[in-house]
């Protein structure tokens, strides 16, 4: 049902209610909220470069086999490549991952070793860009990141977060939204509920707690 209160009122306010009631459904800190499997920050950087085009429970079906092997930044940098591509097969490109995965290591490992902590840092990495880079800030360091993926820019325009197309813009816009330790929860809020109920393919939106205040379903309702 359509809730006319909240269509007169105003945009923030609509906007303030939209991110309220993600975090009443998946609450949580980024980390808690987080569906891949690690031990160290290297290992959740390792598990996004992999999470690339492929599935959360996919990624957590090979990540341990890997990490067995090659958990560490020495361990990854002097790994066999067709070893590293076999273990890695299922998440798919694996030639390009494998690649991406020892050069990242070699990277962390010609930076001393340590994992840098923040954005400019980690996007320097070989095969590291700034989706990847913000969640490993805020998944594994807890800093201010806000990872923009296919559902948090579907999300951000059907909820009338954005009319933009830009993933950069988008995660500025969205950062103004929330206080900065909240950036990296609700995109991972908006991941879930990209994936369980507002699936690109087919919409569950008579299931939606968003629905109500969502412009896309409200125009969908008036035809």
């Amino acid at each position: 049902m359509i809730n006319d209160g909240f269509r007169d009122s105003s945009e923030d306010e609509r906007r303030a209610e939209i991110i309220a009631r993600l975090r009443d459904l998946y609450p949580g800190t980024a980390r808690e909220l987080c569906e891949l499997d690690f031990s160290t920050p290297f290992q959740l950087l390792a598990a996004t470069i992999l999470s690339a085009q492929c599935t959360d429970k996919r990624v957590n079906m090979v990540t341990p086999k890997l990490f067995e092997s090659y958990g560490t930044p020495t361990l990854l940098a002097s790994a066999d490549i067709v070893d590293v591509e076999e273990i890695i097969k299922s998440t798919g490109f694996y030639h390009n991952k494998a690649k991406n995965l020892i050069a990242m290591a070699r990277s962390v490992l010609e930076g001393g070793g340590e994992l840098p902590n923040e954005m400019e840092g980690l996007s320097s990495l070989a095969g590291v860009g700034r989706k990847t880079a913000n969640v490993v800030l805020s998944v594994a360091f807890d800093k201010p990141g806000l990872p923009v993926d296919t559902h948090v820019m579907r999300l951000s325009k059907l909820l009338g977060f954005t009319t933009l197309s830009d993933p950069v813009k988008i995660e500025l816009e969205l950062n103004e939204m929330v206080p900065p330790r909240d950036r990296g929860a609700l995109s991972l809020r908006m991941i879930l509920h990209g994936r369980a109920v507002c699936v690109a393919r087919k919409p569950r939106c008579h299931a939606c707690a968003l629905a109500d205040l969502c412009p896309a379903f409200i125009a969908l309702a008036k035809d």
